[in-house]
């Protein structure tokens, strides 16, 4: 059964994307700094209240899709089929993160970012609540079985890979190479291992 979303809801979606949209645009012609929220608002043809009802802050304007990236990683964990190995899953959904993040339109969003030190911190404290939100999910799967400390381990290395992979010439492979060390890391803290 699918749910409707309400009229209400579908404003509300309309909106948010708009003002991100506007912001990246303006972002990009410009230059992140040179643009403020205001700006933003008034191409927007919104109030500067209804950007910071949709966006906490100026940084979250270019990271639209950051709540929606932190859940598909956790319900990689989740949302995966029954008995079905997590590590695979979580790869899939890296994969997939990967591609959406290095396609060719976005490199002039990860230039900007690069350029721009409040980007690249929030950047990180993005990446950061990822992995805790990622580790909380492993940690509370009773199938995985393994403490908080492989928890969050294995959250911050598949993390690190989606990180590592768009800076490289070819992200998959990246993925891919730090996902085996990732599956042999999490095979060695198998309570059936342990000594």
């Amino acid at each position: 059964m699918t749910v409707q979303t309400g009229r209400r809801e579908r404003k509300k979606a309309a909106t948010r994307q708009k003002i991100a949209e506007t912001a990246l645009r303006l972002f990009l012609d410009r230059g992140y700094e040179a643009v403020g929220i205001r700006d933003v608002a008034a191409e927007a043809d919104v109030a500067v209240t209804t950007v910071f009802s949709h966006f906490a802050s100026k940084e979250a304007l270019v990271f639209e899709l950051d709540e929606d990236f932190e859940q598909r990683l956790t319900q990689a964990v989740t949302g995966r089929a029954p008995h079905e190995p997590f590590i695979p899953a979580l790869r899939r959904e890296i994969h997939a993160l990967v591609r959406h993040c290095a396609a060719e339109d976005a490199a002039p969003i990860w230039h900007m970012i690069d350029e721009s030190p409040a980007l690249r911190q929030y950047e990180r404290s993005m990446r950061l609540r990822h992995a805790e939100s990622l580790a909380a999910a492993i940690a509370a799967d009773p199938d995985l079985a393994r403490g908080t400390t492989a928890s969050r381990a294995i959250a911050r290395f598949a993390i690190d890979a989606f990180s590592l992979s768009r800076e490289a010439e070819d992200p998959e492979a990246v993925v891919d190479e730090v996902f085996r060390m990732i599956e042999a890391a999490w095979e060695s803290t198998s309570p059936d291992r342990r000594t």
